[in-house]
């Protein structure tokens, strides 16, 4: 089998090509249908939130910082996956450059890593607002918040820049072509010829290390939190202590549970067939941009009224 390295092979072939969602060829027109309407519901949404919440002071609390925060990125990584792969469905548009490949890979892993950190950041205004609410607005200052994001900014372009470093001193086989809808790690590393244990030991570290800590910060978070609220005198004070967490508590189960599931289904599912496969990792990257914001502009007073007031204003 001929193999080239990456200046060679950038000559003689300058492009990927994406499959879509190989097995359903004869259907990707209807997939697109639904997966068109979760990334219209995105972006609406998510700028709707970040709109309201840049526009009303009253909202300038860290619980609305942090959630503008996870819109922004909704719409980065919703943005990152969705219009590729609709073209890729609706108009067979299946090739991408070798450099586009790379900077879509890199966009979808960081800001799924960002996101994570902002539902950490999330729980921790959560925590601090049940557990030490005379001092949450002195804790969360704004100074702090936006150290907070500025950690979760780097932490997910420091930790996700080498991958497409690494796949740079890859050979690759004439064979380019990606089954899947979108530029995905796991499935360029292997189209390559060459040793990939290092690609495949670093993305599994990041996966483990990201999700691993998160979680845990996440649940440490909410332990303190159930352990102060049980503490709390009377059936109907302890409801409104957790109510504050409902909207919080479902986000986190729309990004975990799917995410969670298709990282196990594509490490250890062997029998699984490779169309759920892509189908859970484009899901994955467009369900949660799409629900967040309907998530909270349900579960949050403040949010569906100023939602309520801006549209009778156009009426």
């Amino acid at each position: 089998m001929m193999t080239f390295n990456n200046s060679s092979w950038r000559l003689l072939q300058p492009s990927f090509f994406l499959m879509g969602i190989p097995g359903l060829e004869e259907s990707q027109h209807w997939i697109a249908l639904p997966l068109c309407v979760l990334y219209v519901l995105a972006v609406m949404g998510n700028v709707t939130i970040i709109f309201i919440i840049w526009t009303d002071s009253s909202l300038h609390q860290p619980m609305y910082l942090f959630l503008a925060m996870l819109s922004g990125i909704d719409l980065v990584l919703a943005s990152s996956t969705a219009p590729k792969t609709l073209a890729v469905l609706l108009a067979h548009a299946h090739e991408i450059g070798y450099t586009f490949c790379l900077i879509q890979m890199f966009f979808i892993h960081a800001f799924s890593s960002m996101e994570s950190g902002v539902l950490v950041a999330m729980a921790l205004d959560r925590y601090v607002a049940i557990c030490h609410p005379l001092h949450h607005s002195t804790i969360l200052h704004p100074g702090i918040i936006g150290r907070i994001g500025m950690a979760v900014l780097v932490r997910g372009l420091v930790l996700l820049l080498p991958f497409p470093i690494l796949l740079q001193r890859l050979l690759f086989c004439r064979a380019t072509i990606i089954g899947h809808a979108y530029c995905e790690h796991m499935a360029v590393v292997k189209l390559a010829c060459s040793e990939t244990t290092v690609n495949r030991a670093y993305g599994l570290a990041v996966a483990l290390l990201v999700v691993g800590l998160d979680v845990v910060a996440i649940g440490i978070s909410y332990a303190f939190i159930l352990q102060t609220v049980l503490k709390v005198p009377g059936g109907e004070a302890r409801l409104k202590a957790f109510s504050t967490c409902g909207s919080h508590i479902c986000v986190i189960l729309i990004f975990y549970v799917p995410g969670i599931f298709s990282f196990l289904t594509h490490r250890f599912g062997h029998h699984v067939p490779h169309h759920v496969h892509v189908l859970l990792a484009t899901l994955y990257l467009l369900v949660p941009p799409a629900l967040n914001p309907l998530v909270y502009g349900v579960k949050t007073q403040q949010i569906r009224q100023r939602v309520l007031r801006v549209f009778s204003l156009k009426g």
